[in-house]
């Protein structure tokens, strides 16, 4: 039986082509006005997951692996 997506996980990540995993910064809701802008323009990035063992759980909650 093929596994369902975990939608918690859905509305958090995504998953390129190439197989990486990005995830939105952290950070970014409240506060911003201490915060430079240099910083504030970095956040808005998105970011790579790093680890392996977090990339392979994500995917399993995607339904991808």
């Amino acid at each position: 039986m093929k596994a369902k997506t975990k939608k918690i996980a859905a509305k958090r990540f995504k998953v390129t082509k190439s197989g990486k995993v990005l995830h939105r910064a952290q950070g970014k809701r409240h506060l911003r006005r201490k915060k430079s802008k240099s910083r504030q323009r970095r956040q808005d990035k998105e970011k790579t997951v790093s680890s392996q063992r977090q990339t392979r759980t994500i995917k399993r909650l995607l339904g991808l692996e």
